[in-house]
């Protein structure tokens, strides 16, 4: 299989027809936020991916994107492909999920539990544009947003295509899209599945990891006249997956698609959601609209043969009065979430209030930025034994300024003041009991929110041929929430979920895209950053100047694309990811560290009137990639040269 891709990438860089095709650069509008501007003149750091960049990467998954395209690190959660680990500015893999906002159409993915967001139901050939706006977003996107936020947007537009492709292990993926846009009438349909066979042996009899999944979206905007917009969106998404328990470090040096010989070797997981969304837009005038979303989702997560069933009911609701005009815009409104979770006699809830205003002035080559969030988040715990409630009154500050040396050039400065109310499976503690070792739920405690202060200061440079991004961030945090793992009895013990007292962060974020000539060009990502606890005690152990676990000082994606022709596109994308502490290792003392990841990637593209072939290898060199937990704790992922070839045809 892999000589196959490797002569299809051969045999599309060489299809010929020297001509070349006119690429320039310019400034790209931010559009998911309620106050609209551009990169060139926002007041935060800003990294924006249109449909092109999205389709030109040919890849399986949204996570796929972020990780090889952009500054967000992703991690398969502890094996899983379909639920990953999201990082941005150095909150680690354990919670850097749950310091991020990501938004689909205005909607909400984040969980009420450490549940990482579901990326995997977001079919790549529906987006329209990838939004990523770092230490920022607190007003508008509200409870987490301390590394930022990151908005998807999906097409409303005429294309309609298909798209499928075969790759290795047995990896069948199919989509398709049907749009249609006029003056009235806005609708998109689209769906995609996709299966593997698996790469790692889950038992002696040499059965895999296997996984499969599909999802289907449908949104519809119509304006009956020229005041009105009606908007409804229906999803579903489904994924049945068997993902692999940890090795040893020996097992994972000597083969890592190897099976775990103890007690649970894999984990199998069945997940089910579907939502319903509607809206409408009132615009009293061509500056002045009134609009209203509510939503509705009903998810179910079968972990087997240890956790069990647990069913969520999610209900938001979001107004706002939205004003703009050259000079000044202003949104402001009410911003309501209200989610459970149902498991065998608990019931766990958590429901968010808040109100917002968001505000910006234009004048001359100066923007600022000022606006405010008051959100109350609310808890209650019931079992057979108990009946507990915790209330807390959280407060979101952004202030920012730009300044525009010229059509091309800014400077930025920014503060946020954000938070993140602890998620629902913060208050309870998991311990593995000895003989059977099958794990116990208890209830932990209410633990504190997290309030942090964030301060940006960056410059961007955008010319026909070159877009080049660089800042720098520091945050002061108050409670970061984690888990501490009482190492000394990990079965049990004082393990608990709990807040570190006080920490911080500081880092560069550097963005790079020029174009040498119109065959050649590069895009290079990096960014530096330091994680440290300053106040931490638990029993013995003090992490005061310890670094926090999970957190890789270097980050760095280049691409590398050679266009011979108007047709054809071959990219070279090379990923790293300088080496860490281990999950748990939070004394900085473990004898296994977290290995450096950096894996290789080629694909190559052939594109004609209404057709287009392409092909793509993933870790080209057979680099193996784990993620460590503890010692001898390690979930191998994109362990193996893996590939696939496909056609889209446009109709």
């Amino acid at each position: 299989m892999k000589k196959t891709l490797q002569l299809s990438l051969i045999a599309t860089a060489l299809l010929s027809q020297l001509q070349a095709t006119e690429l320039t650069l310019a400034p790209i509008e931010i559009t998911s936020t309620a106050i609209k501007t551009d990169e060139l003149k926002s007041t935060d750091a800003v990294e924006v991916y249109t449909q092109q960049d999205i389709e030109k990467a040919h890849v399986q998954n949204v996570y796929e994107f972020l990780n090889q395209q952009t500054s967000v690190t992703t991690l398969p959660s502890y094996g899983n492909p379909f639920s990953q680990l999201i990082d941005i500015h150095g909150y680690g893999s354990s919670n850097g999920n749950n310091n991020v906002v990501i938004t689909l159409n205005g909607r909400k993915l984040n969980n009420i539990d450490n549940a990482p967001q579901l990326l995997s139901s977001i079919s790549p050939s529906s987006i329209s544009k990838i939004e990523i706006i770092k230490s920022s977003g607190i007003v508008l996107g509200g409870n987490g947003a301390n590394g930022g936020v990151i908005n998807i947007t999906t097409k409303q537009n005429n294309d309609k295509n298909i798209a499928f492709y075969l790759g290795s292990y047995g990896l069948t993926d199919g989509s398709f899209f049907v749009g249609h846009s006029d003056d009235t009438l806005s609708l998109s349909l689209s769906g995609e599945a996709q299966k593997s066979d698996g790469i790692r042996d889950i038992d002696d009899q040499e059965n895999k990891d296997a996984n499969k999944f599909s999802t289907a979206t449908f949104n519809l905007a119509y304006t009956p006249i020229d005041e009105i917009e009606l908007r409804l969106g229906a999803m579903y998404s489904n994924f049945n997956v068997i993902y692999a328990s940890s090795l040893t470090q020996a097992q994972y040096k000597e083969d890592p698609k190897q099976k775990n010989s103890g007690s649970y070797p894999s984990v199998h997981q069945l997940f089910d959601t579907s939502s319903a969304s509607a809206g409408i837009s009132y615009f009293i005038t061509d500056s002045l609209a009134l609009n209203l979303d509510a939503k509705h989702e009903y998810k179910t997560s079968d972990y087997q043969p240890s956790y069990g069933l647990s069913s969520y009911i999610y209900n938001s609701a979001k107004f706002s009065v939205d004003y703009k005009s050259k000079l000044f815009s202003f949104s402001a409104g009410y911003d309501g979430f209200y989610g459970d979770r149902k498991q065998t006699g608990v019931l766990t809830t958590r429901d968010n209030n808040a109100l917002f205003a968001m505000s910006q002035f234009n004048f001359g080559n100066n923007v600022i930025k000022a606006g405010y969030r008051y959100e109350t988040v609310s808890y209650s715990h019931k079992d057979s034994s108990v009946d507990l409630s915790q209330d807390n009154s959280l407060n979101g500050i952004e202030l920012g300024y730009n300044y525009a040396f010229s059509e091309e050039k800014s400077l930025f400065a920014s503060y946020a003041h954000s938070y993140q109310a602890p998620n629902i499976d913060n208050f309870f503690s998991t311990t593995y009991p000895p003989p059977d070792y099958s794990p116990t739920v208890s209830f932990n405690q209410f633990i504190d929110p997290m309030k942090a202060n964030n301060f940006t200061l960056g410059y961007n440079q955008i010319s026909t041929i070159n877009k080049f991004k660089i800042s720098a961030y520091y945050v002061d945090l108050t409670d970061e929430i984690y888990y501490y793992k009482d190492l000394s009895n990990p079965y049990g013990g004082n393990s608990t979920n709990t807040n570190i007292d006080k920490s911080h962060k500081y880092g560069l974020d550097l963005y790079d895209k020029y174009i040498i000539n119109q065959k050649f060009n590069v895009v290079l990502n990096y960014n530096y950053v330091q994680a440290i606890i300053d106040e931490e005690q638990q029993n013995s152990d003090d992490y005061a100047g310890k670094k926090l676990p999970g957190v890789s000082d270097h980050n760095a994606k280049a691409t590398f694309s050679y266009l011979p022709n108007s047709y054809a596109t071959l990219s070279l994308t090379q990923e790293y990811r300088s080496e860490a502490y281990a999950a748990d290792d939070f004394n900085n003392n473990f004898s296994q560290k977290q290995d450096a990841y950096y894996p290789t990637n080629i694909s190559a593209t052939y594109a004609k009137d209404n057709w287009e072939i392409f092909a793509k290898i993933n870790n080209l060199f057979d680099q193996s990639n784990g993620i460590w937990v503890q010692d001898d704790a390690i979930y191998p992922v994109n362990f193996t040269t893996t590939g696939f070839v496909g056609m889209k045809l446009k109709f």
